[in-house]
């Protein structure tokens, strides 16, 4: 979410273009196009946001004479932008050129693993919109993320995973497909916990556990239920105040045979940012030894209220950054940042 990698004849790709100090990261950033203007060319150069459901996959770039540069076609451009990234998803299925374009470098094979179980970087809806990201992002340990919406209900799973590499990213798949096969079949949120933790256990018997929360949200009333099988960390920032969200702990997934799980209640309100953070961002420690506090967060948290929630994990990672000893990180950092809007 740094840099932009112009797509030419693959394998290769052009010079990165920043993100932060160019013109088509502005349009990336701002999720809105922008027009740079040559009036010793007098020609026009449009940067396009290319994004899915709030899925923000690149900037579409397009020149043409500035006597063609109209509010009608740039309405057409955006329609082609549009047009493109659906296009692009469904071409995913098929081919990896643009997967890729998109890496700045080759992927562990647990990250590999990792990053195809992530439904995306980001998604809106009218009642609610998702940011989320996983760092480092090229060598992912366990740490993992997913949601399922349906016409009245969101369900978002958040998972804390134990150990490195190809191990924790096994563990991890078993866990997530497990957790998608039971909500696939229409079980409800604790059965969804007791069949994953049942998998996770009949295949490791107890060598093995991941920390995970599953959270329903009801689109129309923001009523929602939670599991909290030893899970990341829940924040919520309402009217300006931010507080940790202190849920009834249950055993993480995995630990023990036949552990059963109940939910809790928690009303979401409009207006309201929930925040989910792993224990990688919590255990960080500065070159003097200093974890990453609470109040640190926090901070973060309140520093951030005015982004946009998919660019909200990429602020607080990167403070995240500048905290962490220059030394390698010794486990994942993830973000994911939440806002309830409700449903008219």
């Amino acid at each position: 979410m740094t840099i932009l990698q112009p797509v030419c004849t693959l394998p290769h790709t052009d010079e990165p273009i920043p993100v932060n100090s160019s013109a088509p990261g502005r349009a990336f950033g701002s999720q809105q196009p922008y027009a740079e203007t040559d009036h010793h060319a007098s020609q026009v150069t449009v940067h396009l946001p290319v994004s899915v459901r709030g899925d923000r996959l690149g900037v579409l770039t397009v020149r043409l004479p500035a006597e063609r540069h109209t509010s009608q076609s740039s309405q057409e451009l955006q329609e082609v932008a549009e047009i493109l990234g659906h296009a692009i998803i469904v071409a995913e299925r098929d081919t990896d050129l643009y997967l890729q374009a998109r890496r700045a470098g080759r992927l562990t094979l647990a990250a590999e693993m990792q990053w195809q179980l992530l439904p995306g970087r980001s998604c809106e809806r009218a009642e609610y919109e998702i940011g989320a990201q996983l760092e480092p992002a090229y060598a992912i340990y366990g740490d993992n993320f997913d949601w399922s919406t349906t016409e009245d209900h969101l369900t978002l799973t958040v998972t804390n995973g134990m150990g490195e590499g190809i191990e924790a990213s096994l563990l991890t798949n078993l866990a997530i497909n497990a957790l998608r096969n039971a909500r696939r079949g229409g079980l409800s949120l604790a059965d969804q916990a007791y069949m994953a933790d049942q998998a996770v256990f009949g295949h490791y018997r107890g060598n093995a556990c991941l920390s995970t929360l599953l959270l329903r949200f009801d689109l129309t009333t923001g009523e929602t239920e939670i599991v909290d099988a030893g899970s990341p960390k829940m924040w919520l920032l309402r009217q300006g105040r931010t507080e940790e969200i202190e849920l009834d702990a249950q055993l993480p997934l995995g630990m023990f045979e036949d552990t059963h799980y109940t939910t809790q209640r928690f009303q979401v309100q409009p207006g309201d940012r929930l925040l989910f953070v792993s224990d990688g961002v919590y255990d960080v420690a500065s070159s003097a030894g200093e974890r990453y506090s609470e109040k640190a967060l926090a901070r973060a948290i309140l520093g951030t209220r005015l982004l946009p929630p998919s660019q909200v994990p990429r602020a607080i990672l990167q403070e995240l950054a500048g905290h962490r000893a220059p030394a390698t990180a010794a486990d994942d950092a993830m973000v994911i940042c939440l806002d309830w809007h409700g449903r008219p």
